[in-house]
């Protein structure tokens, strides 16, 4: 609800005569908060409902964590807009303020990410690494009551929620790549409406659509909506982009890193090159093996 109040409080500074009412939707994803995220990943049941409710005329207008969005769009849909990311790091939340690094042997890390477990496996083979589903609150309250030493969360989640100060550590994407398009909002209507995309097109923040398309048609080419550790991150310098990504292997605790870059206007075009590339390293058996579990 935060991150569609600020969408709304810029549309109405663009707009001042416009009058916009937020329709709260619960999703499925919200609901069945036991379901462990990397059998739910990529099935969109955190906008599914939403995007229902855009197709029968409900809302006008929905407001995705982009991460949470299926690369495949409905025709009858459209990503209009694409708010400025703000921090896309993963961080992690401990006891007593630890650093990764000071954690002890054998620490208890919460996380409901396979490419966050894969990533901290693989950096610290020692740690026992913890499904967790539940709000920030219920996970951070996991660590105070000492049940697990650690959860690691995204950066931009506690920022919008004021809760900065939790933070124990940013992690460095250099070894934790973030999720593809987290930190950015993006802003979904329908295909036809011409009206309302005038009114979300000022929202659009160019870099971050350039570093989105990017980091979606990396996903889109590895598979889309496969439950394997996939992650991505995008950056426009000037008028290039330079694009990082990783596929992971769990059960081996095993990553293969690959990165591309050329202009941010052919951001689609390097998000599918830098995919062949992990492809022909061995991402192709990596995801198969993800499929058959």
């Amino acid at each position: 609800m935060i991150q569609t109040k600020s969408v709304v409080d810029s549309i109405c500074r663009v707009n001042p005569d416009i009058e916009v009412v937020i329709q709260r939707i619960v999703t499925q994803g919200d609901k069945d908060s036991n379901a462990r995220l990397e059998n739910i990943a990529g099935l969109g049941v955190f906008v599914k409902e939403l995007e229902d409710a855009l197709l029968d005329g409900r809302i006008d207008m929905a407001v995705h964590s982009l991460k949470d969005m299926t690369t495949e769009i409905s025709v009858e849909l459209k990503l209009a807009a694409v708010t400025k990311r703000i921090d896309p790091r993963d961080v992690l939340i401990s006891r007593e303020g630890k650093l990764i690094d000071e954690l002890p042997f054998g620490a208890r890390i919460g996380t409901g990410s396979m490419r966050r477990a894969v990533q901290f496996g693989v950096y610290r083979s020692d740690f026992e690494l913890c499904s967790i589903r539940g709000n920030m609150d219920t996970r951070m309250r996991k660590v105070t009551d000492g049940e697990y030493d650690g959860v690691v969360l995204a950066a931009a989640g506690l920022k919008r929620l004021g809760l900065e100060d939790k933070i124990s550590e940013y992690l460095p994407t250099e070894q934790f790549l973030p999720a593809v398009g987290q930190g950015a909002l993006g802003i979904e209507i329908r295909s036809d409406e011409e009206d309302i995309a005038c009114i979300a097109a000022p929202l659009n923040h160019l870099p971050t659509w350039h570093s989105i398309t990017a980091e979606r048609a990396f996903l889109k080419s590895l598979g889309g909506g496969c439950r394997a550790p996939i992650a991505a991150l995008a950056k426009v310098e000037g008028e290039l982009l330079y694009l990082s990504g990783m596929v992971g292997d769990v059960g081996n605790r095993k990553i293969i890193y690959a990165s591309e870059h050329g202009a941010a206007v052919d951001s689609e075009g390097i998000g599918i090159r830098l995919a062949n590339n992990l492809l022909a390293m061995g991402g192709d058996k990596m995801i198969a093996e993800v499929r058959q579990i």
